[in-house]
């Protein structure tokens, strides 16, 4: 792998997967002019991320002529979702995305607004975060975490309170609340200190000391009572908060929802320092769906999801107005608080209806509700979407290529330090 990322410095990303290195290795020849084109098939992940690289490079020394940017491919057992890709130099004429001919293809595989060349704000930053990472089994069940809670005190004279949180993953909020908790010595207690909370750090003694033993890292293996990527920024940015907001890092669908701040979100989540109804109303909009989608890549597993980033997902989008500079008192901004609070309670209720047997709410799960899609549930979330749209100065029967195209205006104006209003009018 170090020959690898010498060789290919520069060109390919580390972070990106195995098959971009043929890509770039084709990009070249054709560059170096000892072959006039290449095609090539990846998983359709090719599309976004790290990944999206070696494409940007392939459309600034040639161009794309042919792609087929997500199609099935089943076969002896696999079943995954693939690009298929054909480049040159840039004298083919015709271009030919998805069976139909287009003026062009962008580094993404669209041929309509070119969200590749959406740059990250500045105003969205600090505000979004990909949840811990715990690096061993320090999750605990509640049966588990209420005998540790009952125990007596501490050599030190803290209750193991101190150290143990509930704790959430994807599964929490596009299934049922499971219950789980965690161990949390926090992101600095020395190993003295920690082990003064006896029953939580003889736990975590036992389950994860070995298997972080075994870790090349020298500060996980190290400093094994603590989780590997505890997120600091993350949990000083907490602080003060009641509330936030999460959506899972891979889903089916886009869903946020909210949760206490005592609550410990996972790795699996991504998470919004914000607890107003405004904020969330944004984020389970249209518009902010339609701009996951496109700057997110589908998971190599048909059927699998999308997934969300910090970086290439949440600090491109630009929200109505920036983070923190929402019109006191403005009646669009109530709107669309308004409307998050129905959507929300509506969609509570149908979770948890009074006196619904444990098989029925089994069955009541987010995935479920989103997959059937009730006219209820329609109806509340085009309420959402349409309050957004005035936010933004839109019609209220913009399309869906409007809204990409307004949103990259609006990314490209405010990347550039220019004062915008809240809308890119029409």
């Amino acid at each position: 792998m170090d020959d690898l990322f010498a060789v290919y410095d520069g060109r390919v990303p580390r972070e990106a997967d195995l098959v971009t290195y043929w890509f770039e290795k084709a990009r070249a020849v054709i560059a170096a002019k000892k072959a006039k084109r290449a095609g090539l098939l990846a998983t359709q992940g090719i599309r976004g991320g790290a990944n999206r690289r070696v494409l940007e490079r392939i459309k600034d020394s040639g161009d794309i002529f042919l792609a087929y940017s997500d199609r099935d491919w089943v076969l002896e057992g696999a079943n995954v979702h693939v690009s298929i890709i054909g480049f040159d130099d840039g004298s083919e004429a015709e271009r030919q995305l998805d069976g139909a001919a287009v003026q062009a293809i962008n580094a993404d595989l669209t041929s309509a607004a070119d969200l590749t060349q959406a740059r990250r704000l500045p105003e969205n930053a600090g505000i979004s975060f990909m949840g811990d990472t715990k690096g061993g089994a320090f999750d605990i069940t509640a049966e588990l975490a209420q005998k540790m809670l009952g125990a007596p005190a501490n050599p030190n004279g803290r209750p193991n309170s101190d150290v143990l949180r509930p704790w959430i993953n994807g599964l929490d909020v596009t299934r049922r609340p499971r219950g789980m908790w965690i161990v949390d010595f926090g992101c600095e207690a020395s190993e003295k200190d920690a082990a003064l909370y006896q029953e939580p750090f003889e736990y975590v003694k036992a389950k994860v000391r070995p298997f972080r033993a075994k870790n090349k890292r020298d500060t996980y293996r190290e400093r094994w009572w603590i989780h590997a990527e505890p997120r600091p920024a993350m949990r000083d940015g907490m602080a003060g908060l009641k509330r936030y907001i999460a959506t899972p890092r891979v889903s089916k669908h886009r869903l946020f929802v909210w949760e206490p701040v005592t609550t410990l979100p996972d790795s699996a989540l991504i998470i919004f320092l914000r607890e107003d109804d405004y904020f969330l109303g944004v984020l389970h909009s249209k518009p902010h769906e339609l701009w996951a989608r496109r700057m997110g890549t589908q998971v190599r597993e048909a059927e699998s999801g999308f997934r969300y980033t910090p970086n290439s997902t949440f600090e491109t989008f630009p929200l109505p107005w920036p983070p923190g500079q929402e019109p006191a008192a403005d009646p669009r901004v109530e709107a669309i608080a308004t409307a998050a609070r129905d959507l929300v309670s509506k969609r509570d209720a149908w979770l948890n209806p009074p006196g619904g047997s444990a098989s029925e709410l089994a069955k009541r799960t987010l995935t479920n509700l989103y997959n059937q899609r009730p006219t209820w549930l329609y109806d509340a979330h085009r309420a959402l979407d349409q309050a957004v749209f005035a936010a933004y100065g839109w019609p209220a029967n913009i399309t869906d290529g409007d809204i990409l195209a307004c949103l990259l205006a609006l990314n490209q104006q405010r990347a550039a330090g220019k004062q915008t209003k809240a809308a890119v009018q029409n």
